[in-house]
């Protein structure tokens, strides 16, 4: 019984992780690595092992750098199930196809800025960025998905079953607790998947696991502390207000998986108790609109403050000035409102999609707001926003950065490092090995002190590529 650790490794996104077993090789997750765009390319196409020897894959999540590399994996010859909750599968559906369309997109308006600055006599020299796989790829993932409810135990393979449990990150999200045999040995493995927040808005609290011999533990905030999630709602009205008394825009990138809704069911809340103005508030997000729906189709997976507006009779998800947008001319028209207004918008770290054209639109005029929800990887746009560059590259080309930037700690689907020292405790007792995954680095070098200090168990932080025996 080996372990690989394919993504995610000393970095938050992509995470991938190999399980072999009786002779069957298995993978946890298989998301995008987001990051320096050449670099993003050369490792989300280049598969790190024959995708055709793999046997299934076990996803915790939708979020796109969990689940978004599914259609290169099909692609290049990837037959398996892939095995995920109902929430889970259903929003894949919707994810992968628009990801692909994306990046369509994006490279169509690249080409079409090369050929511009060409005729311009300008310099061509951006780099041409191709799609990394085509819509057809995308849809091909969806027969794969096979559903199973959370708590349920599945057989994946010849020595390999599993049950999810309550990640409490996103909608459907899970941890994997997994049950290994060869040879007559057996093991228990736990994945952690993303681990979530206790009373985040919409999600059900994270369930812990019963010990297990090793573990597979995210990182991404393993040297910090969260602020009460009390704050929540009063921070994100004192930076609503304060952009709306100046007559500015609010911009929230925002992932349309998750973070999106639960933006929209905290401004509902805000909106409805007097406590903001009622300015206008656009979803503009083709796929946020889509996911939005199947969050309407799992009631039952709604912690009960989000439960109690169905109870009422109204959905959490739409309120009087709320407009969902679909139609690009729509989201351009957004450019030529006055006065204040906010655009939740993907993607999240504001790599691709309407996000980008919006920040392109409003960063430089210091009456407008950029809203941060989210973590950041390195290298991306949002992290630059997020450290408040002078300037930032959009599309290429430097954009000056005044307008007030905003960061949503609170709001993180992620556990802290008390949260995460917590979430493991009952695990601890016969626990023979912890690897930590994503997460920066240093992050997860600090939660390996920790663990060490609290917990008594030593933990490693494995690079790309590293194996480790499950003896």
């Amino acid at each position: 019984m080996k372990l690989t650790f394919w993504g995610a490794a000393r970095t938050v996104t992509g995470s991938m992780h190999e399980v072999e077993v009786a002779g069957r090789r298995y993978l946890l997750d298989c998301g995008l690595y987001q990051g320096r765009r050449r670099e993003a390319r050369e490792r989300n196409a280049n598969l790190p092992f024959k995708a055709r020897e793999i046997e299934a894959v076990i996803l915790s999540h939708a979020h796109i750098d969990h689940s978004g590399n599914l259609p290169s994996l099909v692609k290049n010859g990837f037959s398996g199930a892939i095995h995920a909750t109902p929430a889970t599968a259903d929003l894949c559906v919707k994810m992968l196809p628009d990801s692909a369309y994306i990046q369509q997109k994006d490279a169509e308006f690249v080409r079409k800025r090369i050929q511009r600055r060409r005729r311009l006599g300008e310099d061509g020299s951006l780099e041409v960025v191709e799609p990394l796989y085509s819509l057809a790829d995308a849809e091909g993932v969806v027969p794969l998905f096979r559903r199973a409810p959370l708590g349920e135990r599945v057989e994946a393979g010849p020595g390999f079953s599993y049950t999810g449990h309550e990640a409490g990150h996103l909608l459907g999200s899970m941890s994997v607790l997994m049950e290994l045999a060869e040879n007559g040995k057996k093991r228990t493995l736990a994945f952690s998947g993303d681990v979530g927040r206790a009373l985040l808005p919409i999600l059900k609290d994270p369930v812990t696991l019963p010990p297990v011999d090793y573990l597979i533990l995210e990182s991404t905030y393993g040297d910090r502390l969260h602020k009460d999630l009390g704050d929540i709602s009063e921070k994100l009205a004192e930076a609503v207000n304060r952009a709306a008394a100046r007559g500015g825009r609010v911009i929230a990138p925002s992932f349309a998986v998750g973070r999106t809704q639960q933006l929209v069911v905290l401004l509902h809340q805000l909106m409805k108790e007097d406590r903001i103005p009622p300015i206008p508030v656009f979803v503009d997000s083709p796929l946020a609109v889509e996911v939005t729906d199947v969050f309407r189709e799992h009631v039952g997976d709604y912690d009960s403050e989000t439960y109690g507006f169905v109870q009422n009779g109204e959905d959490p998800f739409c309120f009087g000035r709320l407009r969902y947008i679909r139609d690009v001319a729509d989201s351009k028209a957004i450019n030529d409102l006055r006065g204040p207004l906010i655009v939740i918008s993907a993607s999240g770290m504001c790599e691709f999609g309407r996000v980008v054209h919006h920040l392109r639109n409003t960063i430089e005029d210091p009456r407008n707001m950029v809203l941060i929800t989210g973590f950041q990887a390195e290298h991306t746009l949002g992290r630059r926003i997020v450290e408040k560059q002078r300037e930032v590259p959009i599309f290429g080309e430097p954009v000056r950065l005044r307008a007030e930037v905003v960061k949503l700690n609170e709001l993180s689907g992620h556990a802290d490092q008390h949260e995460l020292l917590e979430w493991m405790r009952p695990l601890v007792p016969g626990l023979k090995g912890v690897w930590l995954v994503h997460g920066e680095e240093s992050q997860s070098h600090a939660l390996a002190k920790m663990i060490q200090a609290v917990h008594g168990v030593p933990a490693h932080v494995p690079a790309r590529g590293e194996r480790a025996e499950l003896s």
